[in-house]
């Protein structure tokens, strides 16, 4: 009894199956055009506009298609399936009025008349984030500044120039972003108090629009050294300073020294500290975060920045990204160093860093073994007092939006600054 009524319901399946897939067959033969559209309204968007309309009917309708040309003579097209009674187009360059074309296209091919629609947008994203760059000197580098609260693609194109031997040099670097806030660093230019750079910006988008370049100034960038770290100590684990204990690290493959040695974890040496979930002060009861590592100078430095490695093991190849940026490794950081005056750690500031999109596994490991910089002042450059202990805390790890207690490794800390007088 069971069989006789399955197989029938079996039947009727594979009928509505088979009218169904008949929708998304192409009719060759089919040599009609669909009725033209017919707009209700469109709403302007920054660098687009939003069409609404009624579709026609027809029975193998695809879709609704727009068309537009730039001024520069390119033409983009946008489309949207028969099912969804609006469409947004991009990519106008300017608030000035363009003119978009509306065809119903079915699946033979077919394309009816076009609808003429004359639009007004709003400001692109890529006029309003030219119109927010700021650049500021740093140490050895200098660093822009944007605001992009669409989140739309752009492209910042940085030129640069600056004396060398005797000529000027010019340069050119791309960032691309499509974060609500972002600052990029155009690093090692290791220039004289005396010798300036100079720079410009223009913003691009992906649709081949463009502003001019925009001067920003002229400036003289600070300069600084790496702290040497021959004379480097730091304290046994559990040993505490200021009321801080040092953190352990000396767990499985991992030892403390390793994160002052110079050298960077490659997959293929094991060079990082590794707490064993004993960090937080080498207590396993204790948890594992927030862990501080404690560093004895060997003398008296004004700190400007700092570069920390992660942990890498990303096998012998040296071409994966293994755990850069992901589990294990410090995502998030204070610093603080250690006041003669007032027998305290003082904090000097609070980072995340940033993880990057859209690479390579290739380019992961560039980054990675680049190591993550930031100023100990990330807003206003500037050196620290001058003090002989510095103090780095891991407070949260990569894992969770930055919201996880995992991070149990480090590789490396290098110190930039100069030597106190």
């Amino acid at each position: 009894m069971k069989n006789q009524l399955i197989i029938p319901i079996l039947l009727l399946m594979l009928v509505a199956a088979c009218k169904k897939q008949d929708r998304f067959e192409t009719e060759s033969g089919d040599s009609t055009a669909p009725g033209k559209v017919t707009l209700k309204e469109y709403k302007p968007l920054f660098g687009g506009a939003r069409f609404f309309y009624t579709i026609p009917k027809d029975e193998d309708l695809l879709g609704i298609e727009a068309l537009y040309t730039n001024k520069n003579g390119q033409s983009f097209k946008f489309m949207a399936s028969y099912f969804i009674d609006s469409l947004d187009v991009y990519g106008f360059g300017s608030i000035d009025e363009y003119t978009v074309q509306l065809y119903a296209v079915d699946r033979s091919g077919n394309k009816s008349d076009p609808l003429d629609v004359k639009v007004t947008p709003l400001e692109p994203a890529y006029t309003r984030v030219a119109k927010t760059i700021q650049a500021k000197a740093g140490f050895s580098s200098f660093f822009l500044d944007w605001q992009n609260e669409l989140k739309q693609n752009v492209n910042v194109f940085v030129e640069y120039e600056f004396p060398q031997g005797g000529a000027t040099r010019k340069l050119t670097t791309v960032f691309s972003s499509n974060q609500a806030a972002d600052r990029r660093f155009v690093n090692d230019l290791f220039l004289s108090s005396n010798e300036q750079v100079k720079v410009r910006v223009k913003v691009g988008d992906i649709y081949g629009n463009m502003t001019d370049f925009v001067e920003k100034g002229t400036f003289s960038l600070y300069e600084d050294m790496k702290i040497p770290k021959q004379t480097w100590t730091i304290p046994n684990p559990n040993d505490s300073i200021g009321g801080v204990p040092m953190m352990f690290g000396n767990g499985l493959e991992g030892r403390s020294l390793k994160v002052i040695d110079d050298l960077i974890d490659r997959g293929d040496n094991l060079n990082f500290l590794h707490t064993q979930s004993r960090g937080k002060t080498g207590r396993s009861a204790d948890g594992n975060m927030p862990w501080n590592f404690i560093i004895d100078l060997g003398g008296y430095y004004e700190i400007s920045r700092i570069i920390t490695h992660q942990r890498h093991s990303g096998g012998l190849a040296n071409v994966s990204r293994g755990q850069y940026y992901r589990t294990e490794n410090v995502g998030m950081y204070r610093t603080y160093i250690w006041d003669d005056d007032t027998n305290k750690w003082e904090q000097v500031m609070q980072y995340t860093i940033p993880v990057p999109a859209g690479l390579t596994e290739l380019e992961f490991v560039k980054m990675g073994e680049a190591g993550d910089m930031a100023y100990m002042y990330p807003d206003n450059p500037k050196y620290t007092k001058r003090t002989r202990k510095f103090r780095f805390e891991a407070v949260k790890g990569f894992s969770g939006n930055y919201t996880l207690d995992d991070a149990n490794c480090l590789s490396e800390i290098t110190l930039y600054g100069k030597k106190s007088q």
